[in-house]
């Protein structure tokens, strides 16, 4: 039984205003397990190789363990923040893109320092025979747990919530796979901070042109 009506949003609307919240989360207001749950029973529905279905969720909400899961990423941020893979450090030479990738900059260092103080961090994985991952192609792993994840992440929005995909948390996988006691066959697949949000003026972000990413038939 659904706790909560979902919001008026056509398929195209909800898959073009599904942003990335990081300011925006709301860091008080509690997120009832209920709903939750309803947003992953949609992301149950997500197909996975072979219909193995290999995914298990970790769902935290105790505030010591997510204060030490926001702290392995604060320091797993710190060493990014410093590489030129940055975003706020792109596109020097493209003024305009170059501003868009300050402000990502700047509300990814915002919710570097406040990952801990979310109320919800919800980590999908995946459990793998012998826990390891396996050299060369892994797109049929990772497949497999993905679209279940944004799965999740779109019926977070039709319900309210507000969530952001990352995965720089996996630097200390190791320590975080130790403090949620998950078995050596588990693998962790990104950490998705979940909350309500402040405001609603969610839109489709500017992206390049189509025809600069799109080959027919060849490159």
């Amino acid at each position: 039984m659904k706790i909560m009506t979902t919001l008026p949003l056509s398929p195209d609307e909800l898959l073009t205003t599904t942003r990335t919240v990081r300011k925006r989360l709301d860091l008080t207001r509690p997120v009832p397990i209920e709903l939750v749950r309803e947003c992953l029973e949609i992301a149950l529905q997500a197909p996975s190789g072979s219909n193995r279905q290999g995914w298990h969720w970790i769902v935290v909400t105790d505030p010591e363990v997510r204060a030490a899961i926001g702290e392995y990423y604060r320091r797993a941020f710190s060493a990014y923040a410093e590489s030129g893979s940055f975003a706020a450090g792109l596109y020097k030479d493209d003024p305009e893109r170059a501003e868009v990738q300050r402000r990502v900059g700047e509300s990814a260092a915002h919710l570097a320092e406040h990952m801990g103080d979310v109320p919800v961090l919800v980590i999908p994985c995946l459990r793998l025979h012998g826990g390891r991952l396996p050299a060369g192609n892994q797109a049929g792993l990772w497949g497999s747990l993905l679209p279940a994840a944004w799965s999740y992440a779109l019926a977070a929005r039709a319900r309210g919530l507000g969530t952001a995909w990352t995965s720089l948390h996996l630097t200390y996988e190791n320590e975080i796979a130790e403090l949620l006691g998950l078995p050596a066959n588990v693998r962790q697949g990104a950490l998705i901070p979940t909350a309500y949000y402040t405001g609603d003026t969610f839109r489709p972000a500017p992206r390049v042109p189509l025809d600069e990413v799109l080959h027919l038939n060849r490159w």
